[in-house]
Parts: C-alpha cells; sequence; structure tokens
C-alpha cells in the first residue's frame, strides 16, 4: 500500500510525528518490530503485571514545553496523576534528599544538605536556563540549522532572550561549578554529576550549561505518574492516529529502505510499504544499517557513536507484597563504591503507584530498577546474579525493598535490550551529552535532504520522552517546511 509517510518505529517521537502528520490530512504508516507501541517509553505484561520498558518519569505538560503543545494541539486528555514530591536522592553521608517542585522548598532542602553557599545563586541561575530553553525549543523549530530556508526562519523568530542563552552552549557544568565556588563541595559535586548521568547520560565536565542547567531543573516542573504504565501515555496517540485513517503495524521489523522514483521503499519482516517520505524514529546507530544507499550511509556516517560513548542499562523489575507503599515514588541511590561488573555509582528505583490497579492487585506494588552500563557492547555481564545481590542489597539498607516482601523479580542485561528492542548494543537514554558536541553540531531533522527524516534520542535534543517529542516536532515542522 502506498502512504504519504512511513515511519520506523513507534517510539514517542514517531508517534509524535505522526499524530502531527496525520492532523495535517496525511496518510500514515508506523511499522514497529515489537507487539507493543511505545519504543523506550512503553510497558509490557510478564505473569500478569505491567512493567515499564525504560522512562518512568514524565515531564513536559508545563506551558513552553513540547509535551503541553503536542496535547494542546491534538486535543488529546492523557489520565495523569501529578507527583508531590517528585523523587527522593539518598545521599552517601546517609541523608535522604528530597527534590522539591516549589523552587524555595527545593533550595531550602539544598542549603540544609550541602550548606548555604551560593546554593539558592545556583539553582536560581540553573532555572532562569532552564525556562529560557524550553521557550526557545518550540520557538526555534527549525534549529539545528541545515539549509538556507533553516537559516531565514530561525532569525525571524530569533528574539534577544535567545540570543542571551547563546554563551551557555560553550561552558560545561563543572565551569558553572566552579563560578559559584561549589566544586570544592564533594558531596553536592557527586549529586550533580549522578542527576546529570540520568538525565544527560554524562558527567559534569562533558554537558553544556545549556543542557545541563535544563537537565538539572526537571524536578522544578511538573512530574507525573501515568495509570496503568507509560503505555497508556502512548495508547491515546496510536488510536488516535488509527481514527484518522493511518495505520501502526506490529511485527514489522524493518530490514532495508531504498530511494525509489515516486519516494522510498521500505522492506520489513513481513511486507513493504512504499511512500513519499520517511521518518525514521530509530536511533542513528541502527538507521544506518536499514539504509542502504551510499550517499545517505555517507552523510549519517559521522553522526553515528560507538558503543564506547554510549551507554547500556542493567534493569531489574520487582513484585513487592506485604510492604509498606511509598510516599515518594521515584528514587536514586548513591553508591561511591561503585557496583560489582560495571562501576556504576548510582541505582534508579521507581515505584508503581500504590492505587494503581491497572499494574498490579491491591496489596501489592511494583518496582522498577536501572544503572548505568557504560560501554555495552565490550562490558559482557557473565554473572548476573551477582549484581541482582548487590543492588537488592543496597536497597534494602536504604528501606527501599525488603526482599522478604519480593513475590517475583526478573533482571535484563544490554543484551536483553537488543534482543527486545533491536536498539544497537543494548544502549539506552539516547546520546549523551559531550562537550566537542555543540547543540547546533547534533543531528538535525533531515537525513538525506530529499524525503527522508529523523527523529528520536540520539538526534537533537536528545534525551527522555519530553526530548524526543520536540525531535518529533521538528521532524515534522521540517517535512512541511521542505515540501508544503
Amino acid at each position: 500500500m502506498k502512504y504519504d509517510v512511513v515511519l520506523i518505529g513507534s517510539g514517542f517521537g514517531s508517534l509524535t510525528a505522526a499524530a502531527l502528520l496525520v492532523k495535517r490530512g496525511l496518510k500514515v504508516c508506523v511499522l514497529e518490530q515489537a507487539k507493543y507501541p511505545g519504543g523506550s517509553s512503553s510497558s509490557y505484561k510478564r505473569k500478569g503485571y505491567w512493567f515499564e520498558t525504560g522512562a518512568t518519569t514524565l515531564v513536559g505538560l508545563d506551558a513552553h514545553m513540547p509535551l503541553r503543545y503536542l496535547f494542546d494541539a491534538l486535543a488529546l486528555d492523557v489520565p495523569l496523576l501529578k507527583l508531590q514530591p517528585p523523587m527522593q536522592v539518598h545521599l552517601p553521608n546517609g541523608d535522604v534528599l528530597t527534590r522539591y517542585q516549589d523552587l524555595d522548598e527545593w533550595v531550602a532542602e539544598a542549603e540544609r544538605v550541602f550548606g548555604r553557599h551560593k546554593q539558592r545563586a545556583f539553582w536560581e541561575h540553573c532555572y532562569r536556563i532552564s525556562q529560557g530553553v524550553w521557550r526557545t525549543s518550540l520557538q526555534q523549530r527549525s534549529f539545528p540549522i541545515s539549509n538556507y530556508k533553516d537559516l531565514l526562519l530561525s532569525a525571524a523568530r530569533a528574539k534577544s532572550a535567545q540570543v542571551k542563552l547563546l554563551p551557555a552552549a560553550f561552558r560545561t557544568m563543572d565551569q558553572l561549578l566552579d563560578q559559584y565556588g561549589l566544586l570544592q563541595n564533594k558531596l553536592f559535586v557527586d549529586f550533580v554529576n549522578e542527576q546529570l548521568l540520568i538525565t544527560a547520560q554524562n558527567y559534569m565536565q562533558e554537558v553544556n550549561e545549556l543542557f545541563g542547567a535544563t537537565a538539572l531543573c526537571y524536578t522544578l516542573y511538573s512530574n507525573y505518574y501515568v495509570p496503568g504504565g507509560m503505555i497508556n501515555l502512548v495508547k491515546p496517540f496510536v488510536n488516535y492516529i488509527k481514527e484518522q485513517g493511518s495505520d501502526v503495524v506490529y511485527g514489522q521489523l524493518v530490514e532495508r529502505v531504498m530511494p525509489s522514483e515516486e519516494g522510498y521503499r521500505t522492506e520489513a519482516s513481513r511486507g513493504t510499504f512504499e511512500s513519499k517520505y520517511l521518518i525514521s524514529g530509530i536511533p542513528l546507530n541502527n538507521t544506518l544499517e536499514v539504509f542502504k544507499d551510499t550517499k545517505t550511509r555517507q552523510k549519517l556516517q559521522r553522526y553515528v557513536l560507538p558503543s564506547n560513548r554510549l551507554n547500556g542499562a542493567f534493569s531489574m523489575g520487582l513484585v513487592l507484597e506485604g510492604q509498606k507503599p511509598p510516599a515518594v515514588l521515584h528514587h536514586q541511590v548513591h553508591l561511591p563504591e561503585g557496583l560489582p561488573l560495571i562501576g556504576s555509582k548510582s541505582i534508579f528505583l521507581s515505584y508503581s503507584h500504590p492505587a494503581d490497579a491497572l499494574r498490579a492487585p491491591v496489596g501489592e506494588f511494583l518496582a522498577s530498577i536501572s544503572t548505568h552500563v557504560p560501554d555495552p557492547e565490550r562490558l559482557q555481564i557473565a554473572d548476573k546474579q551477582q549484581l541482582v545481590e548487590t543492588v537488592l542489597e543496597a536497597l534494602e539498607k536504604k528501606g527501599l525493598v525488603c526482599r522478604g516482601n519480593v513475590k517475583y523479580q526478573s533482571a535484563a542485561t544490554p543484551g536483553a535490550w537488543v534482543f527486545w528492542t533491536k536498539r544497537a548494543y543494548g544502549a539506552v537514554g539516547g546520546y549523551p551529552q559531550y562537550r566537542s558536541l555543540k547543540p547546533w553540531q547534533l543531528k538535525d531533522a533531515r537525513l538525506d535532504h530529499r524525503g527522508a527524516y529523523v527523529c528520536g534520542d540520539t538526534v537533537y535534543p536528545g534525551q527522555g520522552v519530553v526530548g524526543v517529542c520536540l525531535s518529533g516536532i521538528i521532524a515534522v515542522q521540517k517535512l512541511l517546511q521542505d515540501h508544503f
């Protein structure tokens, strides 16, 4: 069947783009290799429970943010529970740091734990940067610039507040901490580094201030829980696409894309799909493998990162029974000694909401646990059980998990991510931020400057549901800008 646009993958970037395109009257087809939509922002069913595939936190619904724009554009209403407070961090010195949404409450908490020196000034600065970044992100949808029309449109939309953000692209987060005299505060430095790792996939020496300040402030915006799991965030978009007469097809692993006389021919495991335009929502590493024409491969190659510059994840899913329900759903536990085999120095844990009977029966709740695995292609985890025991012991010491209450547990290495998601190397979290890559040097939405585009967590702007949502918005903007 012939479509206006074929989209590879049903991650949130692809679904964002597909929904906006069908709203414009185009006929699209989303090809997904798995049996569930959503990619790394979804859920899967096992033993009767709904576990999260990857992402567990949701931000981006405040004013001037991409998810707010998307929900309003499509007039979609997704049931959500606002989290207050969003998160707690368990520090090596025994302190439990609560990440409040209110800026003044958060500053008071930071001063309590890290001392009063420059905390308010630092966080007020970061919050101002983050507000400016979110406003700019939707105003400058032709960014990054890759042709003259982008340049003209970006110049026409430029405002003085946007220009003032530019110096922050040339400073790193460690330079910002040094500016505020905070580099000597080891407890604070370690906190910032581990927070950046779960939001920017890298440490302060590599993360630029624009992205880093915004990443550190994600708890200062509204954070939400999706009843039934993240799959219930993506289902309304799938339904919207289908209701407009377009298709979302599962069990279709894309194997080859070639230019054709009328656009593109996409060969998948169970069929061939013709389209005038194409959007790849899978990682750039995977996109490189399926695009077979030499010119596109050559253009894309310079943006693709190898395994030694990426992160995978070791993840666990628990069913807890008879344990006191958590007051705060999201936790980060710092481990200065590092985990065996992988060296990761923090664990991220997210509980299901105790009242969420869609994911687990009343009296039970779930825990999703993850930690970073550097260079996932090289670092093979031979003894998974050793990691399981170490993680459970660390969480039990913090009072977050009682092993006697674990009714069921599973664990997955990056190899499992390769098997289930097909993401190259089992890499997760998108491409890490690097100081050598300024925002305008990240891969923009145009793939071949002909009719193929890209979105997702390995292109501008990067990680997280809110980031890939913005990438989908930009891909649509550039496709329409180029051809309509």
